[in-house]
């Protein structure tokens, strides 16, 4: 169904450094978006996996596996991708900010409080959106807890995404950590609610409506 496309593909958590033994991070496991370049590769996509920090593992042969730790690297190594591919789908939870300063040498505990200073992290897919390429189609991830379409529909706009997945955590059995979970994708005209599944099954519900739009 892919025969000959390109997909990058963004996956897992990124890590940002407070010192050398201390991060920010958040809870995805990249369970969707390895199940989402199995899926591409399956349909005979050649994927280009980005992965942030993660215990998920893919061995097919129409994989390659970029690893990165911080927003930075992944999207080093994302703008470098990106040319190339036929599909854009950033489904990794890239932190929103990291350390001003990153200490050499580890924080050592003193008095009661912390104070660390953050700066607003590279936003890799709003970023590519801006040099998205005619024919390239772009996919974008919203997790969110309240005004849930409102705020993917933003994103939608603002991030030049032909399509966005929404994820409510309001959902039982979606989200972080869940082997299931469920969606609603959202597209310019167009609004397509699925039901909770296996993120496999999820994951052939995007391919399959990307490939619909693709060839409409």
């Amino acid at each position: 169904m892919f025969s000959g496309k390109t997909i990058l593909l963004t996956a897992g958590p990124t890590y940002e450094a407070i010192d050398p033994v201390r991060f920010i991070g958040n809870h995805s496991t990249g369970k969707m978006g390895f199940a989402l370049a199995e899926c591409f590769a399956s349909q005979g996509a050649q994927v280009q996996l980005i992965a942030g920090p993660t215990n998920q593992q893919t061995k097919h042969e129409n994989i390659t596996v970029t690893a990165v730790t911080s927003a930075d690297e992944m999207y080093a190594a994302a703008k470098q991708l990106a040319p190339a591919a036929d599909v854009l789908v950033f489904a990794a939870a890239v932190a929103d900010y990291k350390l001003k300063s990153v200490s050499a040498k580890k924080i050592k505990k003193s008095g009661n409080e912390l104070t660390i200073e953050l700066v607003k992290n590279v936003d890799i897919a709003a970023e590519l959106g801006k040099v998205k390429k005619p024919g390239q189609f772009s996919v974008g991830f919203a997790l969110e807890t309240d005004n849930e379409t409102e705020n993917a529909q933003t994103k939608l706009r603002k991030k030049n995404f032909d399509m966005i997945v929404l994820n409510s955590l309001n959902d039982s059995g979606a989200g972080f950590k869940h082997d299931t979970n469920k969606i609603t994708i959202l597209e310019e005209n167009a609004t397509t609610a699925f039901d909770l599944k296996q993120k496999s099954e999820v994951a052939q519900d995007i391919v399959n409506l990307i490939w619909k739009r693709l060839h409409a």
